[in-house]
């Protein structure tokens, strides 16, 4: 536990202290600096203000997911691997009365919940809208288990199926 609280102590460290998250040109990641190559990743995708990094892992792979803001306001989650620094996915977060999420979803959000759950018994603690890089629409659901660990599950809005699960590690910044 001290590990983590202290790993925690430090990412949060570099990435509120001198706004280190607004100057992406300043970031320059030693070779086994896996938070800062996946920074560097990251912004290189979506420019903008990280207000969120979760350590994730997802069928044993360790992740990490950036909340950015863009200066327009688009909020956007980028995930990228630990080990190769490689981003693997972009997903644009949106209202839930977004016209295009909207149109897309053919799966209640009830419906999608109740799939979540059925799978991965808890407490829904967030639930996020998301448009993916493939166009597709998902409810993301950050559910709390009853052993305290926090499990993602997104739902595909169009045919109801779980299509990503992923277990929080440890997350840095507030969510929205």
């Amino acid at each position: 536990m001290f590990r983590l609280t202290m790993g925690a102590t430090l990412i949060a460290t570099a990435f509120f202290t001198n706004n280190v998250m607004a100057e992406q040109a300043g970031i320059n990641p030693k070779p086994y600096d896996s938070l800062g190559k996946c920074v560097k990743a990251a912004l290189a995708k979506h420019d903008g203000k990280i207000v969120k990094v979760e350590l994730k892992s997802e069928k044993h792979t360790p992740l990490y997911e950036f909340d950015i803001e863009s200066a327009d306001g688009t909020a956007w989650d980028v995930t990228c691997n630990v080990k190769t620094s490689k981003i693997t996915e972009i997903e644009q977060e949106v209202k839930t009365d977004d016209a295009k999420f909207k149109a897309l979803a053919k799966v209640s959000e009830a419906d999608a919940k109740a799939t979540a759950l059925a799978a991965h018994p808890g407490t829904i603690a967030e639930t996020e809208y998301e448009i993916e890089a493939d166009g597709k629409a998902t409810y993301e659901f950050d559910i709390t288990e009853a052993d305290k660990e926090e499990i993602k599950v997104e739902v595909d809005a169009t045919t109801g199926k779980i299509v990503e699960v992923s277990y929080e590690v440890y997350q840095v910044g507030e969510e929205k």
